[in-house]
């Protein structure tokens, strides 16, 4: 995306710079002949490429997508922290405040509330869902490389939801399972 906008910026710039440094360049084009060709023939095909390439990319992210399945993680939301349980691991315990998951994998998060409505949200990892009282809503995160990364709650809660953030920790498949099962150093 930031390379398509990036594109679409120089081709403005260009022409801006063109207009102002060089005196009547332009003039002889129609104000419709400016308007079809900068305002359609330029930006379309960035715009087409653009919405092609999010589609790909998202179909992807969609939990019943995906090559291999999915580790589950359920987010507990409560005022004002989350509370993470590992649903393919029986023996892990559940965390607080630390989601970890492996890097390189497609994780589903099981998000749900057992108060008001919370949003579940990892910027950098994926979509924003609600945790809502009795009922369950699923994002697909996704971490291309080990790392921390900064959760927050995405829907005001009440008067501790500044503080309502967490942290994602993305692990080697070795490190993850050493981590929820206590055993990481």
């Amino acid at each position: 995306m930031l390379a398509g906008s990036a594109v679409l910026f120089v081709l403005v710039m260009g022409l801006f710079a063109a207009a102002m440094l060089k005196p009547g360049f332009g003039g002889r084009w129609t104000e419709r002949t400016w308007i079809l060709g900068g305002g359609i023939l330029m930006p379309v095909p960035v715009l087409a490429l653009l919405l092609f390439f999010a589609f790909a990319m998202g179909e992807r992210h969609l939990p019943w997508r995906g090559e291999h399945n999915p580790v589950r993680i359920e987010a507990r939301a409560h005022m004002w922290y989350w509370e993470f349980h590992y649903l393919d691991y029986p023996d892990a315990a559940p965390t607080i405040g630390v989601m970890h998951m492996p890097a390189r994998y497609d994780v589903d998060v099981i998000a749900t509330s057992d108060n008001v409505i919370h949003g579940f949200w990892v910027p950098r990892l994926g979509g924003k869902v609600d945790a809502t009282p009795g009922h369950e809503t699923v994002v697909r995160l996704y971490a291309d490389r080990p790392g921390a990364y900064g959760g927050i709650c995405a829907e005001y809660c009440g008067t501790g939801h500044t503080a309502m953030t967490f942290r994602v920790e993305a692990h080697t498949p070795e490190d993850f399972r050493a981590a929820i099962s206590g055993s990481a150093p």
